[in-house]
């Protein structure tokens, strides 16, 4: 491997010229899986982007004017109508939209019973309460469809798998990061916490969310019964945060930020190079050794200081600062090309950087999507889901408000007839 980082291509306005085409079509193996989707933001959004790459049509339900994420930015530099951004294009791609009036409309209400009334999965992440008071609960729905699958992720949860003190609270990525339990230990080693770059208060309960229907969805084709699936954010990040949780409960201790250290593993964090830092794990004995005789000091594994794996954590400082001085000499290509295959390890990535990965090529990790008002692709991640007969993707970007009412309508229409 000899992937040098950044600086190497072209500016991000022609990086789609690089990227994996979109799929012609829509395909996976969820293609016979219809989704109404009454989500926003981006917790909801996502985990039907998930259902869509995979190949289930996804209807995605708006009120006028639409999702209000679709007036955030930023915007290509050719884009003058701004319809929409990189936040709604991001977790919108393969979707069909459609606008209703749920809050005013009686005839739009109606719309989306019978929307439902066809389809397999429904998934929602309004707060608890707010389409019972439009007479469109999950149990009528159901009533109507009992086969039909209802997801749906609140912040702390719904209040019919039990009522806590915060059940009707709104909720964002932050403040679920924040009372799950990541912010706590993520930071630096001085103490100083913070949250996730990524939002994975929203994209793991989201994720979740997909497990969820997807388990309920297998189980309503085998009996014809559908049910409530219910995600709360909070929930979700306490899961994530497992080993701060199981380790409270072995040892009584409460996991403080530790940078980019393991508190169990050593060598394994980043180090400084430089053009930039590396990450490398050697825990592994072979993978300890070899790492020991490219840095030319064979006889360090004799050292008492590092002979067990243990020894290695309880002096870890004392380690980085020898790992340290060695690839602070090198470039991270230097560093790959002396332990790359053999000892974990891997260049610290910005978007530029894989942009022009030969891996991240290869792989099609990275598509160029067509983006509404803009002269040019966007680049966005691929689904990193891969099955060998029922091949899925990105094939087509996010719509436009409204866009595909009559389409939307007139095959409803198709299938009530055919009842």
């Amino acid at each position: 491997m000899t992937h040098t980082g950044s600086g190497d291509t072209p500016s991000h306005t022609t990086a789609h010229e690089s990227a994996a085409p979109m799929i012609e079509a829509r395909s996976g193996p969820l293609v016979d899986v219809r989704v109404v989707d009454l989500t926003r933001a981006l917790a909801g959004p996502y985990a039907t982007m998930i259902l869509a790459d995979m190949g289930a049509d996804v209807i995605k339900v708006e009120a006028p004017g639409g999702d209000g994420i679709r007036r955030i930015g930023p915007h290509t530099e050719v884009d003058d109508d701004h319809h929409f951004g990189g936040y709604f294009a991001s977790s919108n791609r393969n979707k069909r939209a459609i606008v209703l009036d749920l809050k005013n409309s009686a005839e739009d209400r109606e719309t989306l019973l019978r929307l439902t009334d066809a389809a397999d999965l429904v998934i929602e992440n309004n707060r608890a309460g707010v389409l019972e008071g439009f007479g469109l609960s999950y149990e009528i729905m159901a009533e109507r469809n009992p086969r039909l699958v209802y997801g749906a992720i609140r912040g702390f949860g719904d209040p019919r798998f039990g009522e806590g003190p915060y059940t009707n609270w709104p909720a964002f990525d932050i403040v679920a990061q924040s009372m799950g339990g990541l912010v706590s230990h993520t930071g630096t080693s001085d103490g100083t916490r913070v949250a996730s770059g990524p939002s994975v208060g929203d994209l793991y309960p989201a994720t979740m969310m997909v497990v969820g229907v997807l388990g309920a969805l297998h189980h309503a084709q085998a009996t014809g019964q559908g049910q409530f699936v219910d995600v709360a954010m909070m929930d979700s990040v306490t899961a994530l945060c497992e080993s701060m949780v199981w380790r409270y409960g072995y040892t009584g201790e409460i996991q403080a930020p530790q940078g980019t250290e393991h508190a169990s593993l050593s060598p394994f964090e980043t180090y400084g190079c430089l053009d930039g830092e590396i990450a490398i794990a050697a825990p592994v004995p072979a993978h300890w050794a070899a790492l020991c005789q490219a840095m030319g000091t064979p006889k360090i594994i004799d050292d008492d200081k590092f002979r067990s794996a243990r020894r290695r954590v309880v002096n870890r400082r004392e380690l980085f600062a020898i790992i340290s001085e060695w690839t602070g000499q090198l470039t991270r290509a230097q560093v790959i090309d002396a332990i790359g295959g053999e000892v974990p390890c891997g260049p610290v990535n910005n978007a530029e950087d894989l942009s022009t990965d030969p891996h991240v090529k290869a792989r099609g990790v990275l598509v160029a999507v067509d983006h509404t008002g803009s002269d040019r692709k966007v680049i966005t991640p691929n689904t990193p889901l891969r099955f060998s007969e029922t091949p899925s993707g990105i094939w087509r970007g996010a719509p436009m408000v409204d866009e595909h009412r009559a389409e939307i309508l007139a095959e409803l229409a198709e299938i009530e007839a055919d009842r």
